[in-house]
């Protein structure tokens, strides 16, 4: 057991995870099997792991936590702590460097934003029952957005709007995107968007989305990188009495286009809101549509990948889609 430390190697992830969390954009708690060989994490695992690991924490109850993304189990340690177990196998030593890495950028975001995120208290070791590291950060109290829906509340929109806002005036250090994921060159999606078109057949309409796709990926990059969330879809936002109580998930904080974030505007919002967090943020054309380009490339990949395995996750893809699709501003679709 280890006290979270500072990484900034960040090493490897398994291939097949690599490319769900670049694509799909998804990264919470999963409660089905949605990939080969999955792992399975009981409360009786986490128990005794936690026993074993944290005995100043034996006296706390454990409970498991029903969510709807994909990439780990999370279940609560008392009223104050949630653990993160990682779903899908990977080299021991590379599942920390992630792990760690995680944690730097939670700690780094931390109480830089008005709304609360959650904060790294301690790594975990494999041990019986589980056998890779696995992560504890401080819980945070609310709703997930896909539970209680803030959709078509304007002060949401604002909140949101702020929050981007926050987000963006931390400082980059003068760090540039690195990734292949979302958040740098549009074009360099082509092979995946091929991937979700050729998946898609079946389950919408691929020749108008092919189309909107060709306009697209064709826009311009004209802004310098700023620190953005990455990933602010339903599952990683918390509300409490229609506005924003908290934001999780943390662990992708970090240089990418500044329309990045804008995804939350058609995963999270309805028309009226919508435009009220553009109004709020001053958004040009260019940026909006480059912010409805990213959301475009994370909808399509969860509505195929997850229509049998994870429906929320797949009816949250297909709303986005149906959001972008109905904006007049939308070119050529």
């Amino acid at each position: 057991m280890a006290a979270l430390k500072g990484s900034s190697t960040g090493g490897p992830l398994p291939r097949a995870e690599k490319a769900l969390r670049e694509q799909a954009g998804t990264r919470n708690a999963a409660t089905v099997d949605m990939h080969a060989n999955q792992l399975t994490v009981s409360p009786e695992t986490v128990r005794a792991l936690v026993d074993e690991q944290f005995p100043e924490w034996r006296g706390l109850p454990i409970k498991g936590i029903a969510a709807h993304g994909t990439v780990n189990a999370i279940f609560r340690i008392g009223d104050r702590f949630a653990a993160r177990f990682p779903l899908q196998a990977g080299h021991v030593d590379s599942i920390r460097d992630w792990l760690e890495s995680e944690a730097e950028a939670a700690r780094e975001l931390a109480g830089r934003t008005r709304f609360p995120t959650p904060e790294p208290v301690a790594l975990g070791e494999p041990g019986e029952g589980y056998p890779l590291p696995w992560s504890v950060q401080t819980w945070l109290p609310g709703a997930v957005a896909t539970d209680e829906d803030p959709g078509e509340s304007v002060a949401f929109a604002h909140d949101l709007a702020d929050l981007i806002n926050d987000l963006r005036t931390i400082d980059t250090r003068g760090r540039t995107f690195a990734g292949k994921g979302r958040g740098g060159d549009l074009k360099a999606h082509d092979a995946w968007m091929e991937t979700c078109f050729e998946h898609s057949e079946q389950l919408l309409d691929v020749p108008r989305l092919r189309r909107l796709w060709e306009d697209l990926r064709s826009l311009p990059r004209e802004d310098a990188d700023v620190m953005t969330h990455s990933d602010l879809i339903p599952g990683n936002v918390l509300v409490s009495a229609g506005r924003l109580a908290g934001v999780l998930d943390v662990g992708g904080f970090g240089p990418a286009d500044p329309a990045l974030d804008l995804v939350s505007a058609w995963h999270l919002l309805e028309a009226g809101p919508r435009q009220v967090l553009r109004l709020h943020l001053g958004c040009d054309d260019l940026e909006w549509e480059r912010g409805k380009a990213w959301a475009f490339i994370q909808a399509m990949g969860v509505v195929w990948y997850y229509v049998r395995t994870n429906p929320p996750m797949c009816r949250m893809g297909r709303r986005t889609l149906d959001r972008i699709l109905a904006d007049r501003s939308t070119v050529r679709a």
